[in-house]
C-alpha cells in the first residue's frame, strides 16, 4: 500500500527551521488571543459576581445606576410599592459601598467593597455566607472575603487557623477607623474595581458610614410568587413605579453590568481592539511566511503548471499549508495558553480560567486568520507564467 504525502507538508517540512519558525509565531499569535479574550472574559465574569449570587426574580436599581462600583441609591420607599404589587411575595435590600480595610500587619489601608442587607433574611446564594446569617446578626461582625487579594495580610489564614481576627476598617474619607470582628469567610473575589470583600448587617453599616441614610438602598431584590411571569411583572412594575428607579431581571442586570464595562469603559475598548489587533498581527505573520514559502518554491509552482496543473491545484497547496500551519501553530498555542492562564489566576485572583469556548473561539479565529492570509499570499501564484520562469 503506497502512503501519498500531500505536496502542501513536503514543502513546510523541506526547511525545518523555517517552518518551526512558522509554528512558533503562529502559536504566539494563539496565544496573545487567548490572553487577551481570558482577560476579557474575567473581567466581564468578575465584575458580574454579585448579580450573580443575588437571590431573586427581579432588582432595583436607580436610574442613574452606571455600575456596581459607581452605583447611584434610590429610596427604599420603592421597595414598598414594589411589594403592594400582587405577583410580588417578598423584597429585599442590599447597600453596597467602598471602605478602607486596614492591614492588620503592616497598617496599610486598601480599598475594600462592602455588602450590607438584613442577615435575618438570606439573600445570597452563597453557602458560607448563609451558614454565618446568625453571627452577622451581631454588632460589629463582619465576614471577610477569602478570595480577596493578599494586600490586606493574612486574615483568612489566621481565621482557619482559629485565631481571633480583629480588623479596623475606615470610611473612604474618615480617619477615624471602626474595630470589627471577622466572624467567618466565604469566596466571592477580586474583580477589575474591587480588591476583596467584606459582608456585614445593614445596622453595622450605617454605625461605619454614619453620613448614609437607611431610608436610601443600592439595589432592590424582589421575589415572586410561584407561577408569576417574571416578564409581565416587570413591565407592569416599569410602567407604574416612579421613574427614579429601573427593573431589570436577573440576565438584563448581568447584561447592564457587562455592557458598561465593555462600551463605556477604556479597558473595555482596550481589550476590544487589542483582540482585534491580534488577529490583524496574525495575519501579518501568516501572511509573510506563506508568501516567502510561495516565492522560494515558484520555480516547482510554474513547472506543474506548465504539465498542466490548473490555478485550483495550485492554490489548494497553499490552502493546505495554512490549515496546517493553523493546527500545528494551535497546539502549542493553547498549552502555553493554559500554563499563562493558571499563572494570571494565582498572581491577580481573577477567574481567568481555560474554556472549550474560548478554545473553540481561537481555533476558528486561528484558521480564519491563516486562511486569510493565504488568500492574500496567492496573487502572485495566480499569474505566474511558466515561461518567465524558464
Amino acid at each position: 500500500m503506497t502512503i501519498k504525502i500531500p505536496v502542501a507538508w513536503l514543502q513546510l517540512a523541506r526547511q525545518r527551521i523555517r517552518f518551526l519558525v512558522a509554528l512558533a509565531g503562529i502559536a504566539f499569535v494563539a496565544v496573545l488571543m487567548f490572553m487577551q479574550i481570558g482577560f476579557q472574559d474575567a473581567l466581564y465574569a468578575s465584575a458580574t459576581q454579585v448579580q450573580k449570587n443575588l437571590k431573586g426574580d427581579l432588582f432595583l436599581i436607580s436610574s442613574q445606576y452606571k455600575s456596581l462600583t459607581s452605583n447611584q441609591s434610590f429610596p427604599r420607599i420603592r421597595l414598598y410599592q414594589a411589594l403592594g404589587f400582587d405577583d410580588v411575595e417578598s423584597v429585599n435590600s442590599l447597600y453596597v459601598q467602598f471602605a478602607k480595610l486596614k492591614n492588620p500587619v503592616n497598617g496599610r489601608k486598601f480599598p475594600i467593597y462592602v455588602l450590607g442587607f438584613d442577615p435575618s433574611r438570606s439573600i445570597f446564594n452563597l453557602p458560607e455566607v448563609n451558614e454565618n446569617l446568625n453571627l452577622l446578626r451581631r454588632p460589629n461582625v463582619v465576614l471577610f472575603d477569602s478570595a480577596a487579594r493578599p494586600e490586606f495580610g493574612p486574615i483568612a489564614e489566621k481565621f482557619a487557623q482559629q485565631e481571633p481576627v480583629s480588623v479596623e476598617i475606615f470610611g473612604y474619607n474618615s480617619i477615624i477607623g471602626y474595630k470589627v470582628k471577622v466572624a467567618g469567610l466565604f469566596k466571592l473575589g477580586p474583580s477589575f474595581g474591587v480588591d476583596g470583600n467584606l459582608m456585614i448587617s445593614y445596622s453595622t453599616l450605617m454605625r461605619l458610614f454614619q453620613d448614609r441614610s437607611a431610608g436610601y438602598i443600592d439595589i432592590g431584590i424582589l421575589t415572586l410568587k410561584p407561577g408569576a411571569d417574571r416578564q409581565k411583572v416587570l413591565t407592569m412594575l416599569s410602567a407604574h413605579l416612579p421613574k427614579d428607579v429601573r427593573v431589570l431581571t436577573r440576565e438584563g442586570f448581568i447584561d447592564f453590568e457587562r455592557n458598561y464595562w465593555s462600551v463605556r469603559t477604556p479597558i473595555g475598548f482596550i481589550f476590544n481592539l487589542m483582540v482585534i489587533m491580534g488577529f490583524v498581527v496574525g495575519v501579518v505573520v501568516v501572511y509573510q511566511i506563506l508568501y516567502s514559502n510561495i516565492s522560494s518554491h515558484l520555480a516547482e509552482y510554474a513547472t506543474l503548471k506548465a504539465m498542466g496543473f490548473k490555478n485550483k491545484y495550485l492554490l489548494g497547496i497553499v490552502f493546505q499549508q495554512a490549515f496546517i500551519l493553523a493546527i500545528l501553530g494551535y497546539i502549542p498555542g493553547i498549552a502555553i495558553s493554559t500554563i499563562l492562564y493558571n499563572m494570571a489566576k494565582n498572581a491577580t485572583k481573577l477567574p481567568v480560567l481555560m474554556s472549550y469556548d474560548k478554545a473553540l473561539i481561537v481555533l476558528i479565529s486561528t484558521l480564519l486568520m491563516c486562511l486569510t492570509s493565504a488568500f492574500l499570499s496567492t496573487n502572485k501564484l495566480r499569474v505566474v507564467d511558466p515561461a518567465d520562469i524558464f
